[in-house]
C-alpha cells in the first residue's frame, strides 16, 4: 500500500540537522507498517524494538542512559549489527517507557548520527501524565488514515491521481463519473489501512463493516485500559455523541446534548484525551477572519469530527446500498459526511490547520477557514452538485478575501468572486494557500 508519508520520511533521512523522529497518530493508522517499510526500502538494516511487549528492552531503558550500552543491548536483542550509516532504529509504543522518550534527547545531543524513528499511539496521554519530553530535541510527523488520493492508489488507480495532480481540469472533468463513484466508495470504506486492504482484496462491504466495527470496539476498549476509571464514562458519552452532534444543522458542539445539564468542565478532559489519542479532530470557531487566525480563536465554540469518515458511517450503521444508489448517500446525513470528508483531506493531504467562522447574531456560517500566506481562505462545502453559496457570497462581500472556494460535486468553475472545486479534487485548493 502506497503511503505518501514515506516521501516525508525520505526527506527527513536526508536532512542536514536531523533529529530523532516521532510519528504521532491514532492506533491502527499504519505507524508500525510505515516505519518498517521505511527501513526496508531506505536502509540496509532495521533494528525494531516494541516497548509494549519487550520486557528486556524496558529494563535496559529504565536503567542509566548510556548510548553505547543501549546500542549494544538493542543489537543483542534484535540480532542486528547496528551501523549508524545504514541502520534504522525503530522504537515502537515508546510511550510505554518514559525513559525511552527521554533517551531521544541524548541520542540527539550525543549520537545524532543514528537514524531513529519512534511512534506511540498514546503519546499525548502519556505527556499529560507528566512524562518528561525531549522538547526541541526531536522532529515530528503526524500520520492519519489514507486520504482520497492514497485510496485511489490502493485501488491501483495511480493514473487517476496523476490526472488530479495535473492542472488539466478538462481532463479531470472527463473522468467525473469515475471520480464520483470512487468518492462514494471512500465515504463508506474510509481510510483505515486494514479496512482499505480488505476492500481492495474482497470488494465486500460486509467484511469492510465488520472490521470497522471491530476498530470502534477496540478504541472503546482502549478507554477502559488506558484512561482513569472516573474518566471512562465521559469518554464513552463524548465518543458516542459525535454523530448526533454532526447531524445538527448547526454543528457547534453542545455539551447539553451529551448529557442534560452538562457544562464544559464536565467533558473538557474527555475531549482532550480523545484529541491526544488522535481519535477526534477539534475545529475551533474564529471570531474575526483576519491574519493570523489563531489570534481570533473562540475557545468556547468548536466542532468535533471523527478521525475517519468510514468509522463515522459505521457508527451510524449506514447501509452499504448507499454506495450503489449514488444519491442516497447525499440525502441522509449528507452535510456531516461531506464536511468530514473535506476536513480529512485538508488535514491528511494538505497538512493545514482548519477553523470555521460564524458571527454571534447571524445564521450564516463558513464551513471551513484556512490561513494562506497572504490571505484568509473561506471554504463552503456542498454535498451535491449545488451551485448556491449564499453564506460564502455574504462573507466575500463583507470581508473581500483574495480567494474563496466552494467545493461540491459540480465541475471545476471559476467565477469573479469564487472558484468551485470538485470534492474529488479538493487537494487542488493548495494553490490558493
Amino acid at each position: 500500500m502506497d503511503r505518501f508519508a514515506l516521501e516525508k520520511l525520505k526527506q527527513w533521512k536526508e536532512k542536514k540537522n536531523r533529529k530523532p523522529l516521532i510519528i504521532r497518530g491514532a492506533r491502527q493508522v499504519g505507524k508500525t507498517w510505515l516505519m518498517k517499510e521505511f527501513g526496508r526500502t531506505c536502509f540496509k538494516k532495521t533494528a525494531y524494538v516494541n516497548f509494549d511487549s519487550n520486557i528486556r528492552m524496558r529494563q535496559v531503558f529504565e536503567g542509566d542512559i548510556n548510548i553505547e550500552r543501549m546500542i549494544l543491548a538493542i543489537s543483542a536483542e534484535t540480532g542486528v549489527s547496528i551501523d549508524s550509516q545504514d541502520t534504522l532504529l525503530i522504537f515502537d509504543e515508546v510511550q510505554e517507557v518514559p525513559k525511552a522518550l527521554t533517551a531521544l534527547k541524548y541520542f540527539c545531543e550525543e549520537a545524532p548520527q543514528y537514524a531513529i524513528v519512534a511512534a506511540g499511539s498514546l503519546l499525548g496521554v502519556a505527556m499529560h501524565k507528566g512524562t518528561s519530553f525531549p522538547v526541541g530535541k526531536v522532529d515530528f510527523m503526524d500520520l492519519y488514515p489514507l486520504n482520497f488520493r492514497e485510496f485511489l492508489c490502493a485501488l491501483g488507480e495511480e493514473r487517476f491521481v496523476e490526472i488530479l495532480d495535473s492542472s488539466d481540469t478538462d481532463m479531470v472533468t472527463m473522468f467525473k463519473s469515475k471520480y464520483m463513484d470512487r468518492v462514494r466508495e471512500y465515504y463508506y470504506v474510509g481510510g483505515m489501512p486494514e479496512v482499505v486492504q480488505c476492500y481492495v482484496d474482497t470488494k465486500d462491504f460486509n467484511e469492510v463493516r465488520e472490521i470497522q466495527k471491530n476498530l470502534l470496539n477496540y478504541y472503546q476498549q482502549d478507554f477502559s485500559k488506558h484512561a482513569e476509571a472516573t474518566l471512562v464514562p465521559r469518554l464513552n458519552l463524548v465518543w458516542n455523541s459525535i454523530p448526533m452532534q454532526l447531524a445538527k444543522e448547526n454543528k457547534k458542539y453542545i455539551y447539553g446534548q451529551v448529557r442534560e445539564g452538562a457544562r464544559a468542565k464536565d467533558f473538557e478532559l474527555a475531549i482532550q484525551w480523545l484529541m491526544d489519542c488522535g481519535l477526534i479532530h477539534k475545529v475551533q470557531r474564529i471570531k474575526k477572519p483576519d491574519l493570523p487566525l489563531k489570534a481570533y480563536v473562540d475557545l468556547n465554540a468548536f466542532k468535533i469530527y471523527l478521525l475517519d469518515i468510514g468509522l463515522l458511517i459505521a457508527m451510524v450503521d449506514l447501509d452499504a446500498r448507499v454506495i450503489i444508489d449514488g444519491n442516497r448517500i447525499f440525502t441522509e446525513f449528507k452535510g456531516a459526511l461531506t464536511e468530514q470528508y473535506v476536513l480529512q483531506q485538508f488535514i491528511a493531504d494538505l497538512g493545514v490547520e482548519v477553523y470555521y467562522y460564524s458571527t454571534e447574531k447571524s445564521s450564516g456560517e463558513i464551513d471551513f477557514l484556512l490561513q494562506g500566506k497572504n490571505s484568509v481562505l473561506p471554504v463552503e462545502v456542498k454535498a451535491e452538485e449545488n451551485l448556491r453559496a449564499k453564506s460564502l457570497k455574504s462573507f466575500c462581500e463583507k470581508h473581500h478575501p483574495a480567494y474563496a472556494v466552494r467545493t461540491s460535486m459540480s465541475d471545476y468553475r471559476e467565477q469573479e468572486w469564487m472558484t468551485n472545486i470538485p470534492l474529488y479534487n479538493i487537494c487542488r485548493i493548495k494553490q490558493y494557500l
